[in-house]
């Protein structure tokens, strides 16, 4: 304890004050990592939480007594982790967070006093909040509201009202919501109302945008272009130009080429029904044969001129015996017929166009300021490799009467290309490696620069320290005995220097030649008893 008291009585004032401030950033900053610490235990309670369910929710945790905290404007709420599991099983247990609207257990309590008109408006708002909850599943949909429209049905058709739908969504931040994730919430909510169709569901954003396109009939005489059939066409094209990247970029790298497709599309649909005869082939269709027998022929028959005329050559008579025979044979034949029955699809490709753009590369001739830039244009034989491999990709056809270019010109790249910083050959020369030591001190040399600074830095705060040492002893030392000139009294100490001093003249000068070979030997000791000297002369 003595020692520590006699270090700080020996400290300066400017050193205790740094040493208190010192203290007190380390007090302040144990502290501060310990409410950091604090506070980065917390863990998400509740997120996205509508302000009522937030305020029952941190009212029910100030009774439980677990610490929480706010953010994101009250909407999350955030309880320390070890209490992160505990929290949501006793909210779980009150029925907390009541999270959106009510769905189907709207019905788990009987009301038998309901009317029919009260049944109808909560099965829709049970219907409304399990659609709810359906559509925010989805990863990109934060927060979602939905209306419906039942269907009215009537005995008449004029009164009749089909069932309508809008559905209004939150999307996450930073996420978009894809046309394919927008038919399938419409399908979804079709599907769950009975007698709504996909086209009579809006889709609005909370910006207000229309997310569903309302389809539109085309033409009778296919004129028209709706949205759809561009979005097919588009749609074609870039399947074509995936499919030339994916070809060349391992031949040519991703910068080394661009591509582009246009596709012409015939965007009518229909039927068509072809019927083709073959003359040549003729097949029996029908066959029909009789024969009458009679037993006796009557030699009047019946009165007119049918019984009067003799019968025909085809059909034999054969009389005899008092009986009569007669055959008849009918044989159809038809020629040989094809019907073709045909179904154009939409979209049918008519003619395409392709269009492949090849970089050239860059070689450097010449050193120093002669060195100059020239370009080389990729090989024929590459060119027309480059050529059959996007026509078998994409399908050309030149009976379709497909275009397909390959060019070759100079990128911005290649025309802004700066010339190497090495050697001013083509070839690059390896470099000689050396020694293993120069190796790690060239690969760590960051960190052995950064020790380097940090160890000159300790030996001059060291080097300071010592000679502020030495100089507090050089000062503390004072001369026991300074030698006097003659005839002059002994000087020595403060306390035993006469009151009145008396000096000749010679005296004086011998003395100063004393102190001043005094001062070429030490110039702590000379400094020292100047100050005791004109501390005397003070006194």
């Amino acid at each position: 304890m003595d020692q520590l008291t006699k270090l700080i009585a020996s400290l300066s004032l400017r050193q205790r004050i740094s040493i208190i401030v010192s203290a007190l950033a380390v007090v302040a900053g144990i502290f501060y990592f310990a409410h950091w610490r604090h506070e980065g235990d917390f863990r998400p309670l509740y997120t996205s939480m509508a302000p009522e369910d937030a305020s029952t929710v941190v009212q029910k945790l100030k009774e439980t007594g677990v610490e929480y905290r706010l953010s994101d404007n009250g909407g999350t709420v955030l309880v320390p982790s070890g209490k992160l599991a505990e929290s949501r099983l006793a909210l779980a247990a009150a029925g907390l967070p009541k999270s959106g609207r009510i769905g189907f257990e709207l019905f788990d309590k009987t009301n038998f006093g309901a009317t029919e008109f009260v049944e109808h408006i909560n099965y829709k708002r049970a219907l409304e909040g399990e659609l709810e909850r359906s559509v925010t599943s989805l990863a990109e949909v934060e927060e979602a509201r939905v209306h419906l429209t039942l269907p009215k049905e009537s005995v008449f058709l004029d009164q009749q009202q089909p069932a309508k739908a809008s559905v209004m969504v939150k999307l996450r931040a930073g996420r978009r919501i894809s046309p394919q994730n927008v038919m399938a919430v419409t399908n979804l909510v079709a599907s769950a109302v009975e007698g709504l169709s996909p086209d009579a569901v809006s889709l609005v954003d909370m910006d207000g945008n229309l997310l569903t396109r309302p389809k539109r009939a085309s033409a009778a005489d296919g004129t028209e272009i709706t949205s759809e059939t561009l979005e097919m066409r588009q749609q074609i094209e870039r399947t074509l130009v995936a499919k030339i990247n994916d070809t060349l970029e391992p031949l040519l790298g991703q910068t080394g080429f661009r591509a582009g497709a246009s596709v012409d599309c015939d965007l009518t649909s229909g039927e068509q029904q072809e019927e083709t005869l073959d003359p040549s082939r003729s097949v029996m269709v029908s066959s029909q044969k009789s024969e009458d027998v009679s037993d006796r022929v009557s030699t009047n028959g019946v009165p007119g001129t049918a019984s009067n005329l003799p019968a025909p050559a085809s059909h034999p008579v054969t009389a005899g015996g008092g009986g009569m025979s007669r055959r008849t044979e009918n044989i159809t034949y038809q020629s040989s017929r094809l019907i073709r029955h045909t179904r154009i699809p939409q979209g049918v490709v008519r003619r395409m166009s392709l269009a492949v753009l090849v970089n050239q590369s860059v070689r450097w001739e010449g050193d120093g300021a002669r060195k100059r830039r020239v370009l080389v244009p990729p090989a024929p034989e590459t060119l027309k490799t480059i050529r059959d491999l996007v026509a078998g990709v994409t399908g050309f056809s030149a009976e379709r009467g497909d275009q397909l270019i390959v060019e070759t010109l100079p990128f911005e790249s290649s025309l802004n290309a700066e010339p190497p910083a090495g050697a001013p050959s083509d070839a690059v020369k390896p470099t000689p490696k050396g020694p293993a030591w120069l190796e790690f001190v060239t690969r760590y040399r960051y960190f052995l620069g950064g020790g380097a600074l940090a160890l000159v830095l300790l030996a001059g705060v060291i080097l300071r320290l010592s000679a502020r040492r030495r100089r507090v002893a050089r000062r503390a030392a004072v001369p026991e005995e300074l030698p006097a000139p003659t005839g002059a009294p002994q000087l020595g100490p403060p306390a035993e220097l006469p009151v009145r001093i008396g000096y000749t003249e010679e005296d004086r000068d011998e003395l100063a030649e004393r102190v001043r070979e005094l001062a070429k030997r030490d110039l702590a000791v000379t400094a020292n008893v100047l100050r005791m000297w004109l501390g005397q002369t003070e006194s």
